[in-house]
């Protein structure tokens, strides 16, 4: 069950309408990497897990906390396009400042969303459920978890950068933090799963049925070998199981590929039956 508090997390108040801004912020509500992403991502992993505990409600905290997120940057965007003018693009070009704005605006905040923010990206993409990931395995998930804080505050950073407007830039800080936190308790989650399982998802697959000659093998495919100074190419490796080996010219374990001839009537090219021709 969710309840609804009227208040925001956090205040989004600009200090002047920016509708250029306003379809720049779309990107971290509705793009791959946006609040709504992590909110569902979080959510739906959260549904997901058949075990009570201490797992299911961090991701059920925290989800529940993106939603907030959402909220917070669909008010901002509505406020940046409170008194946009929309109008006469010829007219509001008299106003060479105006007439910059307007030219950047998206013309959906006008057309479709009535002034309002939209589960869309930067671009008019809408927000897709493609964007989430929810395995069940809960190391995979808690890493794809932390990519996406990664990418998110990543990008909350370089708008950030964009705007001079404080009132956007305190509520920016306030999600870069947050994201900190964020970063920082899916890798403490992280390393507690992988003191229990190991660093392989998943840990319970039989290491007796992959190929173990080849399970720590760094193969060189690029000119040069920088690559043999990495720590991936020499070693104990990191699960703990075995030494990394670095193969400087990679062999080829099967023979050239030979296909059966296509049946007739797929009409592929095929020397061995006769053309018709008139």
């Amino acid at each position: 069950m969710f309840y609804h508090i009227k208040e925001l997390q956090y205040p989004s108040k600009p200090d002047r309408p920016d509708p250029l801004f306003a379809k720049q912020l779309q990107e971290v509500l509705g793009g791959q990497f946006g609040e709504i992403s992590v909110a569902m991502q979080y959510l739906f992993q959260g549904f997901n897990v058949r075990m009570e505990g201490k797992y299911k409600d961090l991701l059920m905290d925290v989800g529940t906390e993106e939603l907030a997120h959402v909220e917070m940057l669909a008010t901002m965007i509505a406020r940046l396009l409170d008194n946009a003018p929309v109008g006469d693009l010829e007219e509001a070009c008299k106003n060479p400042v105006l007439g910059a704005i307007i030219g950047g605006m998206n013309p959906q905040h006008a057309i479709v969303s009535g002034l309002g923010a939209m589960p869309a990206d930067s671009v008019g993409n809408r927000w897709t459920a493609d964007y989430i990931i929810a395995s069940g395995n809960l190391l995979a998930d808690f890493r794809a978890n932390l990519n996406s804080e990664s990418q998110g505050r990543l990008q909350v950073a370089r708008l950030y950068e964009i705007t001079s407007d404080r009132g956007v830039k305190d509520m920016l800080s306030f999600l870069i933090a947050r994201d900190t936190m964020h970063q920082n308790m899916w890798l403490a989650a992280i390393e507690e799963l992988e003191q229990k399982e190991g660093v392989v998802v998943p840990s319970t697959f039989p290491r007796e049925l992959e190929k173990q000659q080849v399970a720590y093998d760094f193969y060189n495919f690029s000119q040069g070998d920088a690559s043999a100074e990495g720590r991936w190419a020499y070693g104990p490796s990191m699960d703990g199981c075995s030494e990394f080996r670095y193969i400087q010219n990679p062999p080829a374990y099967g023979d050239i590929p030979i296909l059966n001839p296509a049946p007739p009537y797929t009409f592929d090219t095929n020397f061995q039956i006769p053309p018709s021709i008139c």
